[in-house]
């Protein structure tokens, strides 16, 4: 269900019409666009070996279960390439959101010119979190290698790594998995998997659409 904010918010409609004009980009070898969401997963283990599907019969777990914490997943995906990069993490600080962003410059784009990204605006996202994981220089690299651009409150469903995040609970996570280890291993496998089939998104909505499907949210002015 979309979540959007009340009528006449110039704010989210900036931010959503910029999003939008992001996503209208032709595809770009060296300045890729990247969406990023992020979500968590419980990890839950077994108190007894669960007995595994057979003919004519399904498989059986128990329903008491070990609580083991929580991991935190942060989803990248470039929609024009049908590309996928997914990390496993502890937590999800403003160290964990910079080491990620470091992996996507550094190993997963090394000679993208510029990195085109997109994602929330919560208080970890932001290029100062890269200044108090690394030293400034390190810091400035990264940054100068991304444009940021921002959905707006309310409009996680304009972010498309959001897609992608309700596709893998959907195949991937919607099972026990105890540990760290074991959910890494099963993220990599649909990664590599999702990667090999090319699914592109085909986003239609527009700035166009907006404007009149959601004429609620621009603020009333007179013509001048």
């Amino acid at each position: 269900m979309w979540c959007i904010p009340p009528r006449s918010n110039a704010d989210f409609v900036c931010k959503m019409e910029d999003v939008l004009d992001v996503y209208k980009r032709p595809y770009d070898i060296k300045r890729p666009m990247v969406c990023m969401d992020e979500t968590s997963k419980q990890l839950v283990g077994e108190v007894r070996k669960p007995i595994a599907v057979v003919p004519g019969k399904p498989a059986k777990y128990d329903n008491e279960y070990i609580r083991n914490g929580v991991a935190n997943i942060f989803m990248f995906c470039e929609p024009l390439a049908g590309k996928r990069h997914v990390i496993v993490t502890d937590r999800r600080t403003k160290m964990d959101w910079s080491l990620c962003v470091r992996e996507l410059v550094d190993k997963v784009y090394p000679n993208a010119e510029r990195i085109v990204l997109v994602h929330d605006n919560l208080n970890t996202h932001k290029l100062s979190s890269l200044y108090d994981a690394f030293h400034p220089k390190v810091a400035k690299r990264i940054a100068d290698r991304l444009e940021i651009h921002y959905t707006p409150k309310h409009g996680s469903w304009l972010n498309m790594a959001e897609i992608e995040l309700s596709i893998i609970s959907r195949q991937c996570l919607n099972q026990r998995i105890g540990n760290k280890e074991k959910l890494t291993s099963e993220i990599s496998s649909w990664e590599k998997e999702k990667n090999q089939t090319n699914s592109k998104i085909d986003w239609q909505f527009t700035t166009e659409d907006a404007r009149i499907k959601l004429r609620k949210l621009y603020p009333s002015i007179e013509v001048r």
